[in-house]
């Protein structure tokens, strides 16, 4: 049985790749690690997302390119409560007036229901962008007060076993860069240029 990747002897006149992360907008290479470093990729993302839904026209914010239906305006919701979800129903246990608001059934994943994204005909991107910044200043707030092995409550969106928020910061990032790339998909459908 071959290894999945091989080693490979270094070339002995290949010069060290000197390049830097591709978007200038990432935090640094070196800066603070723990919480800080969290923070700064979930800004980055954040307002990636944010500046990619923004770029649309507003018709094609709610113009869906793919077949399961979704729409860059219903996605920006979509990340807007889910870290609503994680950070301030899920880590801190507060209650949130309509945890699932971003779908279009009160609990999407019970068994038989069908539910999808949905934003009102009366809301923008803007008002969205807008709301998921302030929703961001509350999470870098947590995560500047919590060590990140702090357990979420117990009582909020967990009756047990809850994650720690490092486990939740893993989460929310891989969500949000899985929403990232679908936003590239759609804008580039939309006959736009995915982001770097």
């Amino acid at each position: 049985m071959s290894e999945p990747f091989e080693t490979v002897a270094a070339q002995p006149h290949q010069e060290p790749d000197q390049r830097n992360a591709r978007n200038p907008r990432e935090p640094d290479k070196h800066g603070v690690s723990g919480a800080e470093r969290w923070a700064g990729y979930l800004v980055w993302v954040r307002e990636e997302l944010i500046a990619g839904v923004l770029a649309l026209s507003p018709a094609e914010r709610r113009t869906t390119r793919v077949p399961s239906g979704w729409s860059p305006i219903e996605l920006l919701s979509h990340v807007l409560h889910m870290e609503q979800r994680w950070f301030v129903w899920g880590f801190l246990g507060e209650p949130v007036a309509e945890p699932w608001g971003d779908w279009s059934v009160d609990e999407p994943w019970a068994e038989g229901v069908d539910g999808r994204w949905v934003v009102a005909d009366d809301v923008t991107a803007e008002e969205l962008a807008g709301r998921l910044r302030v929703m961001g200043r509350r999470t870098t707030e947590v995560l500047a007060s919590h060590p990140l092995d702090t357990l979420a409550s117990q009582g909020g969106r967990f009756a047990d076993d809850p994650p720690s928020l490092e486990w939740i910061c893993f989460h929310v990032l891989a969500e949000y860069a899985r929403h990232a790339g679908h936003l590239d998909i759609a804008f580039e459908l939309a006959g736009g240029r995915a982001a770097e």
